[in-house]
């Protein structure tokens, strides 16, 4: 109904942005993370947006990339997942996080979530694990990005690494950054690549 709204910001709060367009304010519901990213009061913002009627209702939600708004979208087509739980997951983790998540099966990153249980966190791995692709995840752009110029062995020892990080607790970005971080030759096993990578964390 409407895709997005773009004006100036006249109030922000950790679950709403009022943002003034042609002299009309829009109450827009955002995660955590969105808030967080927003800039200043008075500055201009163009918000993507996704509209919920009901009959009692009329709420928009607003993200700062359609890339955020489509996997919103997908979110709520979740049985048990609404409008609410869709941003509380968002609040707790990038689009792109979500996807490598979903992709690796980790329920327990998802269920980090306000109100999102594990056996909700696992409905939504198995209802949109054939709906994700890991290859438009920015996740995997990076990953791509940094086996250019190694070997066969020494990319695939980074993308060992990561995989490693991410089953130790790490978001997948804070694993990618880290590996990337690493001064590696091509024949750097993947133990090595690990511990310094560790060492990046800290």
């Amino acid at each position: 109904m409407i895709a997005f709204v773009k004006g100036k910001i006249d109030d922000i709060t950790e679950e709403n942005v009022v943002v003034d367009t042609g002299g009309i304010g829009y109450n827009i519901k955002i995660s955590t993370g969105t808030a967080s990213l927003l800039p200043g009061v008075g500055e201009e913002v163009k918000l993507y947006t996704y509209t919920c009627v009901r009959e009692d209702m009329f709420s928009l939600y607003g993200f700062l990339t359609r890339d955020d708004l489509e996997i919103f979208k997908k979110l709520i087509t979740v049985n048990g997942i609404g409008p609410k739980g869709g941003l509380a997951i968002l609040s707790v983790m990038s689009a792109d996080n979500l996807k490598f998540a979903i992709i690796s099966g980790d329920a327990a990153a998802i269920s980090k979530a306000p109100g999102i249980g594990k056996k909700t966190a696992e409905r939504v791995i198995l209802d949109l694990k054939d709906k994700i692709s890991l290859e438009d995840t920015l996740i995997h752009k990076e990953m791509k990005q940094l086996g250019d110029g190694l070997s066969g062995a020494g990319n695939h020892a980074r993308n060992e690494a990561v995989e490693a990080l991410t089953a130790l607790g790490y978001s997948a970005s804070d694993a990618l950054h880290a590996v990337k971080g690493v001064q590696a030759a091509d024949d750097m096993d993947v133990e090595t690549i690990l511990k310094l990578a560790l060492k990046n964390m800290f």
